[in-house]
């Protein structure tokens, strides 16, 4: 894997899926806005959280790494149990964003309603950005400017998070709107979605 990290098809490979990844959470960053603002849209829009969750996850699943499983040379229990962290955190965030994105999805057709659900988004943003600043991309000839940017996102996510965990419990406590805590959530959400578009190797 050494050979292809800093290779020039590697770099593209790399920054396609950053850039993707980045038109998705700028979609969920603006969907969260929306919310935020209490902003009058067409009900279908609410979807588009979920839809960006589930379209991320089928995406990392197939295509996060260019020798894994199911596109690449590595078989199934090499891609997730042969020790390369890299491989694994994709796969990893693919499997949360599944997750996530189904329960999400369940939320907005009414199909659960209790609190506890609204708490798996933003854990999952926490966990996504602390697993951001163990993520390393190898032997790479810019790995320490890719370890600035993946902990200046991990700092970004884990903060977002928080003030959607800290929305959630305003809101849960006092029975009112908590748009201060739900702004910051969706800005830097929106932050890490132009950081992705804008990522470079």
């Amino acid at each position: 894997m050494s050979g292809w990290e800093g290779s020039t098809q590697g770099v593209a490979y790399s920054e396609f899926n950053h850039h993707l990844t980045g038109i998705l959470v700028l979609i969920i960053g603006l969907s969260e806005l929306h919310q935020a603002l209490a902003t009058p849209c067409w009900a279908w829009t609410r979807f588009f959280l979920p839809g960006a969750l589930l379209t991320s996850a089928f995406y990392l699943f197939i295509w996060s790494d260019h020798d894994a499983w199911p596109i690449g040379s590595l078989s199934f229990e090499e891609t997730f149990f042969g020790g390369d962290s890299e491989i694994f955190q994709h796969k990893s965030y693919a499997l949360l964003s599944l997750m996530v994105g189904v329960l999400e999805l369940l939320r907005r057709l009414g199909a659960i309603g209790h609190v506890v659900w609204v708490t798996p988004l933003p854990l999952f943003a926490v966990i996504g950005g602390l697993m951001l600043f163990g993520h390393s991309h190898g032997l790479h000839p810019s790995a320490a400017r890719i370890a600035l940017d993946h902990t200046t996102m991990g700092t970004m996510s884990v903060t977002a998070g928080s003030c959607k965990l800290l929305s959630n419990w305003f809101h849960a406590s006092t029975h009112k709107g908590s748009s201060r805590w739900e702004l910051l959530w969706a800005l830097l959400i929106l932050l890490i979605g132009v950081e992705l578009l804008l990522y470079s190797e």
